[in-house]
């Protein structure tokens, strides 16, 4: 893939359905964040060297967790939606992920060796599967999650296709 321009995004976004399952789990992190701070501040409250304002008020801990966690958990996911995209052109899948850090990663297919779908629990209620695409070196390697189920396997079914089509006409 040669270029003369800026690069530009890959043509796929991930699933909608996506946004569900990193809703589902920022509501998991949420949960396990306020839990812990909950406990911490009932816990650390009878402590001696706790400051007094700290013992008095116990509950500014989790509140303070709750304040601070819970808008950057509610926007991540949709954030993560419109950043992820993925396409597969010519004969290179590339994909785009990060908001602070952007992230491209091009995988040649004739570098491909294996194409692994997996789904976890919630991905799998949600209809929805990771891709991963190895190479032999890890630079080149790439996931691509949130995909629906179906555009998962035909993706995994022609990237396999194509890359046993490239290393039959290398030999």
């Amino acid at each position: 893939m040669t270029s003369n321009g800026p690069l530009r995004d890959p043509a796929n976004r991930v699933s909608p359905k996506a946004v569900r399952l990193w809703l589902l789990e920022s509501l998991i992190a949420f949960v396990f964040f306020a839990g812990i701070s909950l406990l911490l501040s009932r816990w650390a409250g009878g402590w001696s060297w706790v400051p007094e304002w700290f013992a008095r008020d116990p509950w500014l801990l989790p509140a303070a967790v709750v304040v601070a966690t819970l808008p950057f958990l509610a926007a991540e996911p949709f954030v993560r939606y419109a950043v992820h995209r993925w396409e597969l052109s010519g004969d290179v899948v590339f994909a785009r992920s990060g908001f602070l850090t952007r992230e491209w990663v091009f995988v040649p297919v004739s570098r491909i060796q294996t194409v692994d779908k997996g789904q976890g629990w919630f991905e799998r209620m949600l209809g929805l599967a990771t891709l991963e695409i190895r190479t032999a070196s890890h630079a080149g390697s790439s996931t691509i999650k949130g995909l629906d189920y179906r555009v998962a396997a035909g993706l995994a079914e022609e990237l396999a296709h194509r890359a046993e089509q490239l290393r039959d006409d290398a030999t």
